[in-house]
């Protein structure tokens, strides 16, 4: 816990990268807590899950992203029915302003050496993270692959049955 309070100390001005899954529960919790739990893409999270998201993302002066995360989103959002769909993309709409959003170039992502095991997104991630955020996932394999590369990782699964303080 020390380390991970350290890690959002250090990147507090820097800024943190949040993965797909862990930004679109964000968007969903922010539609409907409820909602969570029921969609089958937000369901292994809780309303708690949500809530601390939200404790975590305030400890952040930033909150940075690529295209290729916010179209998995997007892709991810449409699966809503309506009208929490609607919903969800006008808050997509609202946060994106909120969101410093950063262009790698496919080609650069497609061109490293893990390319074919983690794809464009998680590449994206590692290019653009690299000795300048710190990584929000819930994904197991790329956190390991983030540790692997000395790129500052935080799991959320992790943090969800410590809570946050």
């Amino acid at each position: 816990m020390e380390e991970i309070k350290e890690l959002f100390k250090r990147y507090k001005k820097k800024g943190i990268l949040v993965d797909t899954n862990i930004l679109l529960l964000w968007f969903v919790g922010t539609v409907n807590r409820q909602r969570i739990s029921r969609f089958n893409r937000t369901e292994k999270f809780t309303p708690e899950d949500y809530d601390l998201l939200l404790q975590l993302l305030r400890a952040f002066d930033k909150i940075v992203t690529t295209p290729n995360i916010l179209t998995e989103v997007n892709s991810l959002a449409n699966q809503l029915g309506e009208p929490e769909r609607s919903q969800c993309l006008a808050i997509f709409a609202k946060g994106g302003a909120k969101l410093d959003e950063f262009y790698i170039e496919s080609k650069k992502a497609a061109g490293m050496e893990n390319f074919s095991k983690f794809g464009l997104t998680d590449c994206g991630i590692v290019e653009l993270a690299r000795d300048r955020y710190l990584v929000l996932t819930d994904d197991l394999k790329l956190a390991g692959y983030l540790k692997k590369e000395k790129i500052d990782t935080v799991n959320f699964n992790n943090l969800r049955p410590l809570g946050w303080s």
